[in-house]
């Protein structure tokens, strides 16, 4: 169990109504973006991730819908997260490329669900370094996936090593 695991595990002690408020406001902290643009924290877990972002001003563009760049933000955080739950605590997980395709426009709210096999998260928890293509969907509420997303993530040891 990582730090982040530890972290999220601390709140399971809470009623279950606080559990998500709690959840979003501890992650929202620790990385600031996501709580400037609103993002919800449905799921996490060390095999998936579920991020939402609502369709409000703060991060809407010219025609009232999620902004590209939100857009992006959700799926490179849930990517992230998934990462963050699996990575070792003396290593440091970065965003190395990724891709974004925008197919449609939005409607609404937007979801996005991101995975990792059990072949990535025993790479991640065995190598100090290294790299994993995140998979990721990002759905609106009508059901369609205005943008398609490839992530890649590294993660490196956070002290390098000593000559």
């Amino acid at each position: 169990m990582n730090r982040l695991q530890r972290t999220l595990a601390t709140l399971d002690g809470l009623p279950a109504p606080l559990r998500g408020a709690a959840r979003n406001f501890a992650l929202r902290r620790a990385v600031p973006l996501t709580g400037t643009a609103g993002l919800d924290f449905v799921a996490l877990t060390p095999e998936r991730s579920e991020i939402r972002i609502a369709n409000r001003r703060p991060v809407q563009n010219h025609i009232r819908g999620v902004h590209a760049a939100a857009m992006t933000l959700v799926a490179e955080t849930a990517t992230g997260m998934v990462v963050g739950m699996n990575v070792r605590d003396d290593c440091l997980p970065l965003c190395k490329s990724l891709n974004v395709a925008f197919k449609k426009r939005a409607t609404g709210a937007l979801r996005a669900e991101a995975h990792l096999t059990a072949e990535q998260r025993e790479l991640l928890a065995r190598e100090p370094k290294g790299e994993v293509k995140v998979a990721v969907t990002v759905t609106d509420e009508a059901g369609i996936e205005p943008i398609q997303c490839e992530f890649v993530w590294a993660w490196v040891p956070k002290e390098k090593p000593q000559a």
